[in-house]
């Protein structure tokens, strides 16, 4: 498979290569192994080595994947249709709060669209760890926003710890969280761990599981009503509810929505999905190597949408919906946006965002595979879910 993936140029392999060092240093410090779930947090936000904290491209043609923001802005405003109504139930102090902003594409939508909607924030917050992304961020947004637009777009580093209302939004977050993996031995769980061969490359090596995760994964058994078979590999968050009550921070009322790609939990620990989600994402390739090229390739496993409703309910909120993004979309006006976007643009943007509009809502590209949960307090929340509720999945 590594045979068919671009090799990097000698740059980036240079890159590579340091972050690697890093790693086996880390790995040598620590008698000899790291848990999987450091190991992918090295490789993701390592400080100027990590996937996402260095220079090179993550989003579009020229990165290695392409995020629905990305695509045109059908997407966002169809997320500045569904979250309007309640920025405008809380009034002028109302926040948006964005998790990750990608290159800055899905601000920009929202903002303009929800200026058209009468339901601006009073802020727009993005929550953006890595550096360089929130530098992009700045400079593009400074290019497509008019000054009282982008004066309202602020970059803050912890989530915001004052009283605050508003929406919380995360896309395509959950799946780059660092993850344990687990493993099954004779009836034992065992946490998988790095370690380093006689040639100093990175190899798996399994240990037994620490009371947390051996715990969840007990918890997921009794859930299934099924024990998992010697040798199943897989993967779970046991911190999920502690990320949720962290960056909300002190939100006392609005709605928080997440867009990922995952399954409800029956769904995600089938038997035949016995060596887990974990995949790697390279130049549009996607492959099973997450050791390949530390730095250079995004990690990510799905989201086992089961337990983002656990979490967001433990910490106090409502589940007002989950279903499939292309149901949410729709829901959402996402025909009206098109025609609307359509309407004045000659024949090759129309074909452009009709091409869109299929990759947003088609089962075989990013309809069914991507999932829309949603959260309330203190207000109402449920109209964007009323298309096509499939909580009962849950």
């Amino acid at each position: 498979m590594h045979a068919e993936l671009p090799p990097p140029g000698a740059d980036a392999a240079a890159h590579s290569a340091r972050l690697a060092a890093l790693i086996r240093d880390e790995i040598s410090a620590s008698g000899g192994v790291i848990p999987f779930s450091r190991f992918m947090e090295r490789c993701l936000y390592a400080p100027g080595l990590g996937y996402y904290s260095a220079g090179s491209t993550k989003f579009g043609a020229a990165g290695d994947f392409v995020t629905a923001p990305e695509l045109g802005p059908l997407f966002a405003t169809c997320i500045a249709q569904a979250t309007a109504p309640l920025l405008q139930q809380l009034g002028g102090e109302a926040e948006f709060l964005e998790i990750g902003g990608g290159s800055g594409a899905l601000a920009e939508v929202v903002l303009k669209r929800l200026l058209a909607l009468d339901a601006l924030p009073a802020r727009y917050a993005i929550l953006e760890p890595s550096a360089d992304l929130r530098e992009r961020q700045r400079e593009h947004l400074g290019r497509s926003l008019v000054p009282p637009l982008f004066d309202r777009v602020e970059w803050i580093d912890a989530p915001p710890e004052a009283p605050w209302q508003g929406v919380l939004f995360a896309n395509e977050v959950i799946d780059a969280l660092p993850t344990p993996r687990f493993s099954l031995r004779a009836g034992e769980v065992y946490e998988e761990y790095v370690a380093l061969d006689g040639n100093g490359q990175f190899k798996r090596a399994d240990r037994p599981a620490d009371p947390l995760l051996a715990a969840a994964v007990r918890h997921l058994e009794r859930t299934l009503g099924n024990e998992f078979a010697d040798g199943y590999r897989s993967e779970l968050l046991p911190q999920l509810p502690y990320w949720i009550q962290a960056v909300m921070g002190g939100m006392q009322a609005g709605a928080m929505l997440f867009v990922d790609y995952g399954y409800p939990r029956r769904e995600y620990y089938l038997p035949q999905r016995s060596d887990g989600t974990l995949r790697a994402f390279y130049r549009h390739h996607v492959h099973n190597n997450a050791y390949l090229w530390p730095g250079l390739q995004d990690l990510t496993a799905s989201v086992d949408f089961t337990a983002l409703a656990e979490a967001g309910t433990q910490a106090g909120f409502e589940l007002v919906g989950y279903t499939h993004q292309a149901s949410f979309l729709l829901g959402n006006g996402l025909d009206e946006r098109l025609q609307e976007a359509a309407q004045h643009a000659d024949a090759a943007r129309q074909q452009q965002l009709h091409n869109e509009a299929r990759r947003l809502i088609l089962p075989t590209e990013m309809g069914e595979r991507f999932q829309v949960m949603g959260f309330s307090r203190g207000v109402d929340f449920s109209a964007p879910f009323l298309a096509a509720d499939l909580s009962w999945r849950l």
